[in-house]
């Protein structure tokens, strides 16, 4: 498979986009601005021109819009061809999943959820890690391109267990951002220098992927270039929720998490990437000033 279709290209799917082009597929990609698809080096097209394609690649903002680009009108549904395999890298609502895997499985279309984490750093990298969930022949047949952009694929079970897994590691990520960052302001705040506090964190069992590598950015008061936003960090929090009430187990730390991330998006800084919660934490003073 040397062709491919991509929708969405944002910060993870732009950057997919670069790294497939560089290892010799051609990729059409379809998005809301045309100039962002050329920009990466990927050919404008429309959606039905991308539904073409053997296989194509989602990475969009949630599932309301995967829903829209593959049950809409003009969709992959309505363009797709039998055998057509749909590879979501959203971080997607699990349920959601499953009722397109289904849906699609009707017209003899595939549907693979495949959760990124790494961030934007792995995804210029190629150097991603994609949970996987669905049928074992369409993730065959995806794997020569999630190979590509990917340094581990874990496959997870059936359908939607990709994105369950990926809201399950999302919601640590975004609670050990906050809480690290509650822990550093306190710190801070009693008089330690928040650079040699943040190496005694490291060195100890308070570590974390966010202190090791949010944390050294955030005190040296440098940006994260296509970082998570706060706004969206909120949103997978929210797809945790969901899934926890479905499952019927404690959500506690969950909500308390996600009510920071709001009160920072109702601060304004819900564009803004989601290392900016330790600054509307600290009444809008970025940490090292405090």
């Amino acid at each position: 498979m040397d062709s491919v279709g991509l929708i969405g290209c944002g910060n993870i799917g732009g950057r997919v986009a670069q790294v497939l082009v560089r290892k010799g597929f051609a990729v059409c990609a379809c998005d809301a601005d045309p100039a962002r698809a050329a920009a990466v080096g990927a050919e404008p097209a429309t959606l039905a021109e991308v539904a073409a394609q053997p296989l194509v690649l989602l990475s969009l903002p949630s599932s309301r819009e995967v829903e829209a680009v593959v049950e809409g009108p003009g969709g992959l549904l309505e363009h797709g061809a039998a055998e057509l395999v749909i590879v979501d890298l959203t971080t997607a609502d699990p349920a959601s999943t499953r009722r397109l895997h289904a849906r699609c499985a009707e017209r003899g279309i595939r549907f693979v959820d495949a959760g990124v984490t790494g961030g934007a750093a792995a995804a210029a990298a190629g150097t991603l890690v994609v949970l996987v969930g669905g049928d074992e022949d369409a993730i065959a047949a995806a794997r020569p391109v999630l190979e590509a952009i990917a340094a581990q694929i874990l496959l997870m079970g059936p359908s939607g267990a990709g994105h369950a897994t990926k809201a399950v590691n999302n919601v640590l990520n975004a609670v050990t951002l906050a809480a690290t960052g509650e822990a550093m302001l306190a710190g801070a705040a009693a008089g330690l220098d928040p650079a040699r506090l943040l190496e005694a964190i490291n060195a100890g069992s308070g570590a974390s992927w966010a202190s090791a590598n949010r944390f050294p950015r955030i005190v040296a008061g440098e940006d994260m270039p296509g970082g998570l936003s706060v706004e969206l960090m909120a949103k997978d929090v929210d797809v945790f929720l969901r899934l926890a009430a479905e499952a019927g187990t404690p959500t506690a730390i969950a909500e308390a998490c996600v009510a920071t991330y709001r009160a920072a998006i109702d601060a304004g800084y819900g564009d803004q990437v989601a290392n900016a919660i330790v600054t509307a934490m600290n009444d809008g003073v970025p940490l090292p000033e405090r």
